[in-house]
């Protein structure tokens, strides 16, 4: 999508603090971080949120969950991260490009929200 903040970022129109790249999986440093660590990982494609999905994305959603975990591992968030995503305006969702939160390096509350 011509107007998306993250096709741009994933097509390198515009530049991240980039931590993670394969051929369809980006994670990059949030701008306005709300953890000592908080990466966004976001999919080449363009899909608009999770639940735009279907069963053709669920590779691609097995490896963004891996590259979580694998970042987490590299970040040292040993003891223990949040991975979140949020799903349409009032779950708090800004950009309309699937994106998951990985949340690190503080205590995280619950409830959260």
């Amino acid at each position: 999508m011509s107007g998306c903040i993250f096709c741009k970022i994933a097509s390198g129109e515009v530049p991240a603090r980039l931590v993670l790249e394969t051929e369809r999986v980006m994670a990059f440093r949030d701008l306005n971080p709300q953890a000592p660590e908080h990466v966004l990982l976001i999919p080449r494609k363009h899909i608009a949120s999770l639940a735009e999905c279907g069963e053709a994305d669920a590779a691609l959603l097995g490896e963004i969950q891996l590259a979580a975990a694998k970042l987490a591992k590299e970040l040292k968030l040993d003891r223990g991260f949040r991975l979140v995503t949020n799903n349409g305006r009032s779950a708090g969702q800004s950009v309309d490009h699937l994106h998951y939160h990985l949340l690190g390096g503080r205590r995280m509350n619950w409830p959260p929200g």
